[in-house]
C-alpha cells in the first residue's frame, strides 16, 4: 500500500504529475525499438499519426513546407518534433487536468517506483541494443573504400565522425561495454550506479549528435534526461558524497509490496523473461549481421581501390587529365558480386562483377543475373598493380591500376613515439 506517512510538497506533486506524462508519452512515441512488438501494437496508432501530425503543421503550426518524412534514419525530422511538442503540450494540460481532480493525494510513491521501472528498463534495453552493435562494430564500421578515396572536404561532419568512430575496433568495444553496463539498470540496488555509467555515456552520445549533427538528438537528450531522473532520488547523497567528501548511504526505492505469492511469481518472472528477450535478441542479431556487415564481412576476391594509370579504349589512349565521361579515374573492388567505378568528373557507376581466379577473368554486367556480361583478362604484375584488357560492353579496352594504400588503414598501434605522428 502506498506510504501515507511522507507527505509530498505541492511542487513535487506538480513536478511528478508533469514528468510522468511526459516520459511517458514519449517512452511510448519514441519508442526506438525498445518496447517488444512495438511496432505491432503502434500500428494503427502512428498510422493516424502520420495523417494527424501533417495536418497540424500545416492548418496550425503554419509550417513553411508540408511534412513528408517520417521518422526513418533521422530520428530529428520535422515530424519528430512536431510529435514531441505534442507530448510536451499534452503532458502540460494533463498535469493541470490531474492536479485539479487529485488535489487530496499526499504522495506518489508506488506511481514514482513504476515509472522509475518503466524509465530503467527503457534506458536499459535501448542503451544494450546500441552497445552491442558497438561492441562487434556494427554501429560504427570500419572506413569502407569510399570513405577512404573522400577528402576530409567533402566528409559531412555526421560522416567524418562516423569516420573517426568506426576508425578503431577497440574504442568501439569501449564504447560498447560502457553502454551493455546499463544492465545495472534491470536491478533496484545497481540502479544508482547504472545511472551514473550511463549518463556518462548518453551525454557524450549527446554532444557528438549536437556538435557533429547526428540526427538523433532528441533521443539521446532524452535519455540523458531521464538518467538523471533516475538519479535525482540520491542528488544530495551524491552531492555530499562527490563534492562535499560526506559518507553517505544512497537510497532505493522499495518494491511495492505483493500480498499474493502467484502475482510476486509473476511479477519476476515477467521481469527476467523480458531481460532474457533483450540480451539474447540482442547477442542474436549482432552475431547473424556481423558476417554480413561487419569486419567479418565477405570481402572481393580482389578486394581494394585502385587509381587508374592508363587507359585505351578502341586502340586510342585516353589522357588521364580528360574529363571525358567514357574513362574511368578509379575501380572500387569491395564486396563479392560488386564494383563501383569513378569517371572524372566524380560520378559512379555500379555494375555487377564476378572474378574467376582459375580462368584469371574479370566480368561485368548490368544485371545481377550477369546477362550479356562483359569479360575482361586480368593480371596482377605486382602486389600493387592491376592489368585489365579485353571488351568492355561493346568497347575493346586496356587498363592499367594502381592499387591504392591508405595510411589510416595500414599504420598500427605504436607504444613507443619519438615524435608525434600527426599527418
Amino acid at each position: 500500500m502506498e506510504n501515507t506517512l511522507q507527505k509530498w510538497s505541492t511542487s513535487e506533486k506538480l513536478v511528478f504529475r508533469f514528468a510522468f506524462l511526459l516520459l511517458g508519452l514519449f517512452m511510448v512515441f519514441f519508442n526506438n525499438g525498445t518496447l517488444p512488438m512495438f511496432y505491432a501494437i503502434m500500428k494503427y496508432p502512428l498510422s493516424l499519426l502520420h495523417v494527424f501530425i501533417p495536418w497540424l503543421g500545416k492548418a496550425w503550426l503554419k509550417l513553411p513546407y508540408p511534412i513528408t518524412e517520417f521518422t526513418n534514419g533521422s530520428g530529428d525530422t520535422t515530424y519528430d518534433y512536431v510529435v514531441l511538442l505534442c507530448v510536451a503540450v499534452v503532458a502540460a494540460v494533463g498535469t493541470i487536468v490531474w492536479s485539479i481532480l487529485d488535489r487530496s493525494r499526499t504522495n506518489y510513491n508506488r506511481l514514482f517506483y513504476w515509472l522509475s521501472v518503466a524509465v530503467r528498463f527503457y534506458v536499459g534495453i535501448m542503451l544494450i541494443n546500441y552497445g552491442m552493435v558497438k561492441v562487434v562494430q556494427l554501429q560504427f564500421p570500419a572506413p569502407n573504400l569510399f570513405r577512404l578515396i573522400t577528402t576530409y572536404g567533402e566528409s559531412s561532419p555526421m560522416g567524418l565522425a562516423w569516420t573517426f568512430l568506426g576508425f578503431s575496433k577497440g574504442y568501439n568495444l569501449f564504447m560498447g561495454v560502457a553502454e551493455v553496463s546499463a544492465g545495472l539498470l534491470f536491478f533496484r540496488k545497481t540502479v544508482t550506479l547504472g545511472a551514473i555509467i550511463s549518463l556518462m555515456t548518453t551525454v557524450n552520445v549527446m554532444a557528438v549528435n549536437y556538435f557533429y549533427d547526428v540526427p538523433v538528438k532528441i533521443i539521446s537528450t532524452a535519455l540523458v534526461v531521464m538518467c538523471l531522473f533516475l538519479l535525482a532520488p540520491n542528488f544530495v547523497r551524491l552531492f555530499n558524497f562527490f563534492v562535499r567528501g560526506h559518507g553517505t548511504t544512497l537510497r532505493t526505492l522499495a518494491s511495492p509490496v505483493v500480498a499474493k505469492k502467484w502475482k510476486n511469481i509473476a511479477k519476476y518472472t515477467l521481469k527476467y523473461l523480458l531481460i532474457a528477450f533483450v540480451v539474447f535478441g540482442s547477442v542474436w542479431e549482432v552475431v547473424s549481421l556481423r558476417p554480413v556487415y561487419g569486419r567479418d564481412a565477405p570481402k572481393s576476391l580482389l578486394y581494394g581501390a585502385y587509381e587508374v594509370e592508363t587507359f585505351v579504349k578502341n586502340g586510342q589512349t585516353i589522357p588521364k587529365e580528360t574529363e571525358r565521361a567514357d574513362r574511368w579515374k578509379m575501380l572500387l573492388l569491395e564486396r563479392p558480386g560488386e564494383a563501383a567505378i569513378k569517371m572524372p568528373n566524380g560520378e559512379y557507376s555500379y555494375p555487377f562483377a564476378r572474378i574467376d581466379t582459375a580462368k584469371r577473368k574479370m566480368i561485368f554486367s548490368t544485371s545481377k543475373e550477369m546477362t550479356s556480361p562483359s569479360t575482361l583478362d586480368y593480371r596482377l604484375p605486382d602486389s600493387n598493380k592491376l592489368w585489365l584488357k579485353g571488351v568492355l560492353f561493346g568497347d575493346s579496352v586496356e587498363i592499367t591500376l594502381k592499387k591504392m594504400r591508405f595510411e589510416l588503414t595500414e599504420r598500427k598501434l605504436n607504444w613507443i613515439n619519438e615524435r608525434p605522428y600527426n599527418r
